[in-house]
C-alpha cells in the first residue's frame, strides 16, 4: 500500500516575544497537502544540529518558501543591504546548503519566492536587491494598502511568458499566463546549471529549473501556493512536484525492503 510522500517545507526562523519560533506559511503547508498530495513536515533552520544530509535521507521532497525575509548579500557577493531589511541568518545557513545538496542527491526541490532566489543563489547566481531601482525593470512589488485583503495581494499582476522547451510548457502551460507578483528582489547573474523557463514583460526571470537534475527541480518567482486549487496553472506545478515526490518516496520503499 503506497504512503502520502514526506515533504519537507522551510521555516523561517522568528522571534516572538520571548520564545524564538521556526514558521512556515499557512497557504504552504495546504499546497503541499492538498495539491502535491504529500504529508508536509516543517523543517526547522538548525543548520548547526542538522546536516543536510541526515534531513534528505528522511524526505521524498522539499518545498523551499517565500518569506518576507532577503538572503543575506554576501552569500552571492552582493553590496551590504539597505537599512532596515529584513535578513534570517538562520535560514541562509539552513537552506542554501540544503537546496545544493538536494539537487545533487535528485531529491525533487520546489523553490517559491525567496526559494526561487535561494535556488538561484546556492546554485552560484546572484541577485538585484530592488529590481525596480534597475532599469528596465518594472516594479514587481505590490503596493501595500491598510486593510486590503489577502486576495488583492495575490491576485494576478502581469502576463509571464513561457518559454517553448522547458519544464513549465511540458506540463501543458500555454505560452503565456497570468502570475501575482509580491517581490523586490530578483536575478540578477543566472547560476551555471539553471535553465529559463519563463520571463516577466520587461525580461526579469521570472522560473527557473536546474537542467542537469535527476529529479523534477523547479524554481518559480511568484506565488504558485496561492489558492492553488483554482488555478490549473498553478495547479499543475504543484502535481508535478508531488509526482516527483511519490515517485523517489516508492523508489525509497523499495530500497528499504529489498535490504530488509
Amino acid at each position: 500500500m503506497s504512503r502520502l510522500p514526506l515533504i519537507g517545507v522551510t521555516a523561517c526562523s522568528r522571534q516572538i516575544g520571548s520564545h524564538a519560533y521556526h514558521i512556515s506559511g499557512d497557504e504552504y503547508v495546504q499546497a503541499v497537502a492538498t495539491a502535491a498530495q504529500g504529508l508536509p513536515v516543517i523543517l526547522a533552520s538548525m543548520a548547526q544540529l542538522l546536516a543536510p544530509s541526515d534531513i534528505l535521507d528522511g524526505l521524498d521532497g522539499i518545498l523551499f518558501t517565500g518569506s518576507p525575509s532577503n538572503i543575506e548579500p554576501f552569500h552571492y557577493q552582493g553590496q551590504a543591504s539597505e537599512p532596515g531589511t529584513a535578513h534570517d541568518s538562520a535560514r541562509d545557513a539552513a537552506t542554501l546548503p540544503l537546496l545544493d545538496a538536494a539537487v545533487e542527491a535528485g531529491v525533487p526541490v520546489l523553490g517559491i519566492c525567496r526559494g526561487f532566489q535561494e535556488m538561484n543563489v546556492a546554485l552560484g547566481g546572484s541577485l538585484h536587491q530592488s529590481v525596480h531601482q534597475v532599469p528596465p525593470f518594472m516594479d514587481h512589488r505590490h503596493a501595500e494598502v491598510p486593510g486590503q485583503p489577502l486576495d488583492a495581494w495575490y491576485a494576478p499582476a502581469h502576463e509571464l511568458f513561457i518559454e517553448a522547451d522547458g519544464v513549465l510548457a511540458g506540463l501543458g502551460l500555454p505560452e503565456t499566463i497570468q502570475v501575482n507578483s509580491i517581490h523586490a528582489q530578483g536575478i540578477e547573474r543566472l547560476a551555471p546549471g539553471l535553465k529559463v523557463e519563463a520571463r516577466a514583460p520587461d525580461g526579469l526571470i521570472e522560473a527557473v529549473s536546474v537542467e542537469a537534475s535527476k529529479a523534477f527541480a523547479l524554481g518559480v518567482q511568484w506565488h504558485p501556493e496561492w489558492q492553488v486549487s483554482c488555478n490549473p496553472h498553478y495547479l499543475a506545478i504543484f502535481r508535478a512536484f508531488g509526482d516527483a515526490c511519490r515517485k523517489r518516496a516508492k523508489q525509497r520503499d523499495a530500497e528499504a525492503s529489498y535490504n530488509a
